[in-house]
C-alpha cells in the first residue's frame, strides 16, 4: 500500500498506521491474521494530532455468484430511488425556480407597513427621491406597494441626473443575464401623473447597459393600477446582472409585483433549465415535496400553507420561511411542485402540515380545518376540472389531474404529544374520501410495529459515514410484514462530509446498497437537501451546488447516477464470499430504453484502503449458451478521501467509464481502494450453426433477437 502521505507514523507492530488527520472510522481486517474487526482499532493522539490507527491489508480477495435467472430475481420497486426537494439553502427562491427579482412584491416581513425592501435599493440620494411603502397594492393577499416620490424633475434649478433615479433589485446575488437571450420583465404600475421610465438590465453597479426599454404613459392609462410586459433582449452577457427602473420626471409613482423571467425555462414552466436538467439525469422516480422544516415552521404562522402558493402569481402573499431565515414570494408553490414531479416524469409526494411546527402544535380536537385543507389540497391535485379545487387547477393550465398517489402526514413529528391523535384523523379522512391514497407516517417502523395504521414510514439518516457504512446492513432483519420503509432523508455529515467528500458518497453507496438488496420492504428512498446556492449555505453537503449561472454535482449527486436504472429493475440473487468486511455488493438485470438491450449490473463498494481481486461469476441463465459481451465499467474514486467537486473542477471526484476487456461469464476484476465500481455487462444468447458462432442480443422474456456472425474470439468494443 502506498501511504498517502509523509504524515502517516507507523507504530512497532507494521500492521498499524496512524492517520492524523482523518476524522472517519471504518471496519477493518488484521493483516497478519485475516480476521475481520468491527471498527477502528484504536483512536489515538499522535504528536499532537489527532489520529486513528489503521490495520492495513494489501492482499485482499472476494467471490461474488450471481444467479442471473430472472425467474429467480425479485422486482424492484419502479419508486425505489428519487428526490426530495426542500426550500433551503435558496434551492427554490433564487434556484431552481427561475425568478429573477428577489422580493418581487415588496412584502418581505409581512404585510405590515413600513414593509421590508430588501435587496432592493435607491438610485438617487434623498434630496432627489425618496421611498416608501403602504398598503395601496389592487392585490387582495399582498396589500403592500413601494411609493417612490421623485423630488427631481428633467429641467430646472433641481433636474435629475442624466441616467435617472430610481430603484433596482441585484435579484439573488446578482443575475444571470446572457447575451441573446430574452427575458420578460413584468411590473405593475399607478401614478396620478404621465410618466416617462426607463427599464433596463445593468451590470452591478448600473454599467454595461446590456438592454432597455422606455414606458411611457399618460396619467389617465396608470391612474389605477396598470400592467406592463416588456421583452427584453440581452446584448451582452454579465452573471452579476441588476434590473432597474428608472426616470427624470417629478412626480409620485407606485409600484408592485415585479418580476424577470428568461423564456427559456424549461418546458416554459418556470425551471431554470440547468438545474431540472441535472436533476433529470439522475432519473428520479418521485419527487417528495416541499419540505422538511420547510412544511413546519419555526411556528405554524410561518408554515407552508399550500392554498396561499397558488393561483395567479401576483396574488401569491408569500412567507418568511422562518426554518431557514429567509423570505420566499411562494413563486414555487403546490401547483409548481405538482409540475415539476410530472416534468421529471416522477410521482409526486406531497408532505403536508399535520398541525405541528417546532415549538407549537394544534389540539387533536382543533385539527380538523388542517384535514379539511389537507382533502382540498388532494381534490386540487386529483379532482376533475369542474370540483371545486379541481377547477382552480384547471384555471392554472392543467385541467387533467396530476398523479399523486402519496401524501405524509407531517414532517419529523412522531414524537411530539398530539401526533397520533391528529394521524389518525388525517388518515381516516383521506382513506375515506380516497382509498387507494397511500399514506406516510412519521414513525420508524423498522424497530417494531407501528401502533397506528400506515402504508409506509418515514425514517431519516443524518450519521458519520461509518455508521451510514454499517446501516448497509440495517434492513436485513426487518419484518416483512406491516407498512414498507421510506428513507426520504439520508446523508453523512459532519467532517466526514466535508462540502460533499469522495467518503461520504462511498459510504452512501454502500447503504444505498442495502436498500436495494431489502427492496422488498423498503419501497423509496432520497438523498437530502437536493439544491443549495453556494451563496446561502444554510446545511452542508448538498446532492447539487449553484449560483447564478454555474453549477455542479457533488460525489454524491454522482453516486446517485450510479443507481438510476434501479427502480423497476429486477433483483438478482447473489452471494458474496471475502476476506473484507469493507466491501458491499448488488446485482440487477435492467433494460436500456434506449436500444431495448439487457444489461446485468454489477455494483460494489469497496471501503477500504486496499485493492480487493473481485472474482464475478454469472450463472443461472434460462439457457446456457448464454454469453457477456459489449460491457462496460463505471468507477467513482478519487486521489483523496476527502475530496470534492467545486465550480472550478465539477468533475474532480465523477464517474470515469471504460471498457471492460475481458467480459464473460467469469471474469477478474480489481477495485480500487476507497471506490464504487459498476459493472455493466451486456447479454446475449449464442450457439453454434454450421460450424459458424452465433451472437442473438436477447430478451430474456421473450428470448428472441437479432442474429449476428463473429469469429471464435470475441472482444470488447
Amino acid at each position: 500500500m502506498k501511504l498517502a502521505s509523509e504524515s502517516w507514523l507507523a507504530r512497532q507492530d507494521k500492521n498499524l498506521f496512524v492517520l492524523p488527520y482523518s476524522s472517519f472510522s471504518f471496519p477493518l481486517l488484521n493483516a497478519r491474521e485475516q480476521r475481520p474487526i468491527s471498527y477502528i482499532v484504536q483512536r489515538l493522539n499522535a504528536g499532537g494530532e489527532n489520529g486513528f490507527a489503521l490495520e492495513v491489508d494489501k492482499n485482499q480477495t472476494a467471490q461474488l455468484f450471481v444467479n442471473a435467472s430472472e425467474a429467480a430475481g425479485r422486482p424492484i420497486p419502479e419508486t425505489l430511488f428519487g428526490i426530495f426537494f426542500e426550500e433551503i439553502n435558496h434551492a427554490g427562491a433564487g434556484g431552481l425556480w427561475a425568478e429573477l427579482v428577489s422580493n418581487r412584491g415588496f412584502e418581505a416581513g409581512g404585510q405590515s407597513t413600513p414593509s421590508n425592501i430588501d435587496p432592493w435599493s435607491i438610485i438617487g440620494n434623498e434630496s432627489s427621491l425618496i421611498l416608501s411603502t403602504d398598503r395601496s397594492s389592487c392585490f387582495e393577499r399582498n396589500t403592500v406597494a413601494l411609493r417612490m416620490d421623485v423630488l427631481c424633475d428633467n429641467q430646472g434649478t433641481k433636474a435629475c441626473p442624466a441616467r435617472g433615479v430610481g430603484i433596482y433589485n441585484p435579484g439573488f446575488w446578482g443575475m444571470n443575464i446572457e447575451k441573446g437571450k430574452t427575458y420578460k420583465v413584468v411590473f405593475y404600475v399607478r401614478s396620478s401623473t404621465s410618466i416617462d421610465l426607463s427599464l433596463a438590465l445593468t451590470g452591478s453597479n448600473g454599467m454595461p447597459l446590456l438592454a432597455s426599454a422606455n414606458i411611457r404613459a399618460s396619467a389617465s392609462d396608470v391612474s389605477s393600477w396598470t400592467k406592463m410586459e416588456v421583452l427584453l433582449e440581452a446584448r451582452g452577457t454579465n452573471h452579476k446582472s441588476r434590473l432597474q427602473l428608472t426616470t427624470t420626471q417629478k412626480g409620485v409613482i407606485w409600484f408592485d409585483q415585479v418580476s424577470a423571467m428568461p423564456l427559456d425555462t424549461n418546458m416554459g414552466h418556470g425551471f431554470r433549465n440547468n438545474l431540472f436538467q441535472m436533476l433529470g439525469e439522475i432519473k428520479p422516480r418521485f419527487l417528495r415535496f416541499p419540505g422538511g422544516s420547510f412544511v413546519e415552521g419555526e411556528w405554524l404562522t410561518n408554515a407552508f400553507r399550500w392554498k396561499e402558493t397558488v393561483g395567479p402569481w401576483e396574488e401569491r402573499p408569500g412567507h418568511f420561511n422562518d426554518a431557514w431565515k429567509y423570505w420566499t414570494d411562494d413563486g414555487l408553490g403546490y401547483f409548481e411542485f405538482l409540475q415539476l414531479a410530472e416534468d421529471l416524469g416522477a410521482l409526486p409526494v406531497w408532505v403536508f402540515n399535520g398541525g405541528f411546527s417546532h415549538n407549537d402544535q394544534v389540539e387533536t380536537i382543533s385539527v380538523p380545518p388542517f384535514v379539511k385543507e389537507t382533502l382540498d389540497g388532494i381534490e386540487f391535485a386529483r379532482g376533475d376540472p369542474d370540483s371545486t379545487w379541481g377547477s382552480v387547477r384547471a384555471a392554472m393550465g392543467h385541467p387533467e389531474p396530476f398523479d399523486l398517489r402519496y401524501v405524509a402526514v407531517g414532517n419529523q413529528d412522531c414524537w411530539k404529544k398530539n401526533y397520533r391523535g391528529n394521524y389518525l384523523k388525517f388518515h381516516d379522512a383521506i382513506k375515506h374520501a380516497y382509498p387507494d391514497m397511500q399514506i406516510v407516517s412519521n414513525c420508524d417502523g423498522s424497530s417494531g410495529q407501528l401502533d397506528h395504521p400506515a402504508d409506509l414510514y418515514d425514517l431519516h439518516v443524518y450519521t458519520s459515514a461509518s455508521n451510514m457504512f454499517s446501516m448497509a446492513q440495517k434492513f436485513n432483519q426487518v419484518s416483512r410484514n406491516g407498512p414498507k420503509a421510506f428513507v426520504s432523508e439520508y446523508c453523512v455529515t459532519g467532517k466526514d462530509a466535508g462540502k460533499g467528500s469522495l467518503l461520504a458518497a462511498l459510504a452512501e453507496a454502500a447503504f444505498l446498497l442495502g436498500l436495494e438488496k431489502n427492496s422488498d420492504v423498503v419501497v423509496m428512498a432520497s438523498y437530502a437537501p437536493l439544491l443549495v446556492n453556494a451563496n446561502a449555505r444554510s446545511f452542508t453537503p448538498d446532492t447539487i451546488v449553484f449560483n447564478s449561472s454555474q453549477l455542479y454535482g457533488t460525489p454524491s449527486y454522482w453516486m446517485q447516477s450510479l443507481f438510476t436504472e434501479s427502480s423497476g429493475a429486477t433483483l438478482l440473487d447473489t452471494t458474496l464470499k471475502s476476506t473484507s468486511t469493507l466491501l458491499v455488493t448488488s446485482a440487477i438485470l435492467w433494460k436500456d430504453s434506449t436500444n431495448e438491450k439487457n444489461y446485468i449490473r454489477i455494483k460494489a463498494v469497496n471501503f477500504g484502503n486496499s485493492l480487493i481481486n473481485l472474482n464475478i461469476s454469472v450463472g443461472g441463465f434460462d439457457t446456457k449458451s448464454i454469453q457477456l459481451s459489449s460491457s462496460s465499467k463505471t468507477v467513482l474514486t478519487s486521489g483523496n478521501l476527502m475530496d470534492e467537486n467545486s465550480f472550478e473542477q465539477p468533475k474532480k471526484v465523477s464517474p470515469k467509464q471504460s471498457p471492460i476487456k475481458s467480459a464473460g461469464k467469469d471474469m477478474q476484476v480489481i477495485l480500487s481502494p476507497y471506490s464504487f465500481t459498476s459493472f455493466d455487462l451486456l447479454e446475449e444468447y449464442t450457439c453454434s450453426q454450421d460450424g459458424e458462432r452465433l451472437i442473438h442480443l436477447q430478451d430474456p422474456s421473450t428470448k428472441k433477437g437479432l442474429k449476428v456472425k463473429m469469429n471464435d474470439n470475441i472482444s470488447d468494443s
